[in-house]
């Protein structure tokens, strides 16, 4: 077989089996967007495995089969992701119900009055524990750009805190100084 061989006869088995295939498929589907899916991975197994293929008619039925088998991984698939969504949801529920959430009012209108790359950075640090160097990591910048724009998202958030008069002691004194600064 010369190297344009496998793909001419790809082409002849795409060319010859996909109306069948594609309406196999599009019957057993329950979304367009599935059936799209499991199309393509079908003819994704045909190619990676072309050897396999049978020629004439039979070239048909062994599509099915890949088809019928791509089917039933799809539909596993699904069944272990709305599984997984609602253990996650159950989860979420248990923990929200846990928290207790310290943030003042004016502190949450604060936060939320900052850009969202505002918002992200100092989530970053104080939701997830973030040393500068991660962050940098996380934005794809260096540490020093990570740096200047944490301590710049830090003053924005200490003057929306001043401007909403919030008791800033909570928040400890480089907040209160980054306020005063920034006043």
């Amino acid at each position: 077989m010369g190297p344009a061989e496998p793909r001419r006869r790809f082409e002849e088995i795409y060319t010859e089996h996909y109306a069948a295939v594609s309406s196999y498929v599009r019957r057993r589907a329950e979304d367009p967007d599935d059936a799209a899916d499991v199309l393509a991975e079908t003819f994704t197994t045909t190619w990676r495995r072309l050897a396999d293929v049978p020629n004439g008619e039979e070239a048909r039925l062994w599509l099915y089969g890949v088809a019928r088998r791509t089917l039933a991984n799809h539909r596993r698939g699904q069944s272990r992701r709305a599984a997984l969504t609602v253990r996650l949801r159950e989860e979420l529920a248990d923990w929200t119900g846990t928290v207790v959430n310290t943030a003042s009012d004016a502190a949450r209108e604060a936060f939320a009055r900052l850009s969202g790359d505002d918002r992200e950075l100092l989530s970053l640090v104080g939701w997830e524990g973030l040393d500068t160097p991660q962050i940098a990591k996380v934005l794809g910048c260096s540490s020093t750009a990570a740096r200047q724009r944490l301590h710049r998202a830090r003053k924005r958030l200490a003057v929306e805190l001043a401007r909403a008069d919030a008791d800033l002691t909570p928040y400890g004194p480089r907040a209160v100084n980054l306020a005063k600064e920034n006043a």
